[in-house]
């Protein structure tokens, strides 16, 4: 009976500890994906944001391109504007005690002096928005960003630089966009000249929403233009521009008065159908974490899935996916690519590609700068560690279930 008794013990102690290990395994582990976000994300933005920040981005940045293309004018401006917008959700929940939240300190630090010297036209870092189109498309980014962090960002500068940035803005309005997906940049524009100074050209942003709903070709797809372009430019673009534009009329739909009366219906439509683009985007990852290299700008890497992680930090997936099987998807796409051993120069940054260095990738108009949309990936890093998308346990995504299927 003395012997029986123990074992009984013995059982009940070891299941305890299983359980215990089982649940801190599993805390470790969601810890740690999280961590590893955060460290991909730094690794990449810190060059460009330290090296501006001390008014060396041209300087120091590398100007890759291929068939002698000419983007120097230009290329600052994309590692910026677009490494902004990467970063500005996971800014925006501003320093702590954490060593999150003190690295989040520093970057906001960082970002907030790169925008002075970006604007300063004293600066030596001072960039082009006006010269050649390009930076109609930066411009809006950069402005993106702004809209993604306006109490850390926007809310932390100083008068002077808060005028500088929506002169530089404005400078834009002289650029003719292309007749396709450069509408929103337009618009974007617009809409943080409209959240930040509260008046802007509302007819260049209803020009752009009215005809990208026209452009809509169904199943979550919008055209780029009038036709249809097999590749990610509803995630580098479209979707995310469109969500964080009706995002501003919605907040301010009490000041444009009764033409806007529909607009939360509209926001509520293109919600639903960046929900089923995001459906999409989430099965278009393999087992193993790779995804097809369709289209144009394939060496934006894995930015290609911005409107899969903006629909996770609006907390609006579709039913059909789980947060944590979004974050474990995308953490394996991420991997996947950042165990290309040549995706860095020696200095850190990035060279053209899509898995490593294949500069044979990149189209003429893509340069060291363009690169940077990749952080896009990150904006789920805005929503608290707390959320089921970091706190639930890992889960497998659609394909990799589906192939494990016996």
């Amino acid at each position: 009976m003395i012997n029986q008794k123990y074992r009984i013990q013995l059982v009940l102690l070891t299941c305890i500890f299983l359980m215990s290990f089982s649940t801190f395994a599993q805390d470790k582990a969601k810890i740690e994906s999280r961590e590893y976000f955060v460290k991909t994300l730094v690794k990449i933005s810190d060059p460009v944001l330290s090296a501006l920040a001390n008014n060396k981005l041209k300087e120091t940045m590398p100007v890759e391109v291929v068939h002698n293309a000419k983007r120097s004018n230009y290329t600052y401006l994309e590692a910026f504007g677009r490494t902004l917008s990467g970063i500005a959700p996971w800014l925006e929940l501003g320093p702590d005690e954490t060593e999150e939240g003190r690295l989040r300190e520093k970057y906001i630090q960082l970002s907030l002096k790169g925008l002075e010297n970006a604007t300063n036209p004293r600066a030596k870092d001072y960039m082009n928005f006006s010269e050649g189109s390009q930076p109609l498309v930066d411009a809006a980014f950069l402005a993106q960003g702004l809209l993604r962090a306006p109490k850390e960002l926007w809310g932390r500068l100083d008068e002077e630089a808060r005028e500088n940035i929506l002169i530089s803005l404005k400078k834009t309005r002289k650029i003719e966009p292309v007749y396709n997906n450069w509408l929103l940049f337009t618009a974007m524009v617009e809409a943080a000249i409209l959240k930040f100074e509260g008046e802007a050209d509302m007819v260049r942003i209803q020009y752009a929403i009215k005809k990208h709903d026209e452009w809509y070709l169904g199943d979550g797809t919008y055209g780029d233009g009038p036709n249809f372009h097999w590749d990610y430019y509803n995630g580098y673009v479209i979707q995310p521009m469109l969500l964080d534009i009706y995002k501003v009329l919605v907040d301010r739909k009490n000041d444009l008065g009764w033409r806007y009366k529909d607009i939360d219906e509209e926001y509520n439509e293109i919600v639903k159908r960046a929900q089923k683009y995001a459906l999409i985007q989430e099965r278009l990852i393999s087992p193993s974490g790779t995804y097809p290299p369709l289209g144009r700008s394939s060496t934006y890497r894995f930015g290609a899935f911005q409107a899969l992680s903006q629909i996770a930090l609006f907390q609006k997936l579709p039913k059909a996916i789980t947060p944590a099987q979004v974050r474990s998807g995308l953490q394996a796409v991420i991997e996947k690519q950042m165990t290309a051993k040549d995706m860095f120069d020696e200095n850190g940054w990035l060279t053209l590609g899509f898995y490593g260095h294949q500069p044979e990738m990149a189209e003429a108009y893509i340069s060291t700068g363009s690169l940077y949309l990749c952080t896009e990936v990150f904006l789920i890093l805005g929503l608290e560690p707390e959320t089921p998308f970091w706190s639930d346990p890992a889960e497998d995504w659609s394909q990799k279930q589906i192939w494990s299927t016996r």
